[in-house]
């Protein structure tokens, strides 16, 4: 039975910040496959929390990475739009990342994933804040996500209306009131194992 690797790009949203490593959507959507009868490798996670585009674009420089996988997601954005980055900026950035993306997952752009941006915005971190304006913001990164991704021919998950609808409930947050819990995450990752087992058949 073949083995398959599967290459997880992004910041906090990737690694599961404040919630276990088997929480994150990553490691539940390779639990998610096994349970499917598919044999998987624990997933490759490369993302810091609080990172930009061009920091990520950084790190995947900086670390030793195989040559190939057989699926890759990409989850990116946030930080740029916390900073008060454009998304024009961004949109340029993100494409190059795409790009890498795509070449990390042997060339083929249907078996990438790009997972739209969650908003922040909508949590109780986020009391003081302008909602609406962040809203805006973020909405206008996740159009970018999903227009450069249609234009490469990958996947594009809307997690964002999901997680918005949760944002004010505990048991979808972290401790910190920011970030997901793993049930938030178990949700991404129900989309992104459904979409992967539809590239194995």
């Amino acid at each position: 039975m073949k083995q398959y690797n599967y290459l997880a790009l992004g910041d906090s949203y990737t690694i599961g910040e404040q919630v276990r490593i088997h929480e994150s959507f990553p490691y539940q959507t390779v639990q998610l496959l096994r349970q499917h009868g598919f044999s998987f490798y624990a997933p490759e996670i490369v993302a810091v929390t609080g990172f930009t585009t061009d920091e990520l674009d950084k790190l995947i420089d900086d670390t030793t990475l195989l040559p190939q996988y057989d699926f890759v997601s990409l989850l990116i954005g946030v930080n740029n739009q916390y900073r008060g980055g454009t998304s024009e900026n961004f949109a340029l950035e993100f494409e190059g990342l795409l790009k890498r993306a795509i070449a990390f997952a042997g060339n083929q752009p249907r078996n990438v994933f790009v997972i739209s941006i969650p908003d922040w915005g909508a949590t109780p971190f986020a009391a003081d804040s302008d909602k609406e304006k962040i809203e805006a913001a973020i909405d206008a990164f996740n159009e970018v996500c999903k227009s450069i991704s249609k234009k490469y021919q990958t996947h594009f998950i809307d997690i964002t209306s999901s997680q918005r609808a949760d944002a004010g409930n505990n048991d979808f947050l972290a401790a910190d009131q920011l970030h997901p819990s793993g049930k938030e995450y178990a949700k991404w990752a129900v989309l992104l194992s459904k979409k992967i087992i539809s590239c194995l058949k």
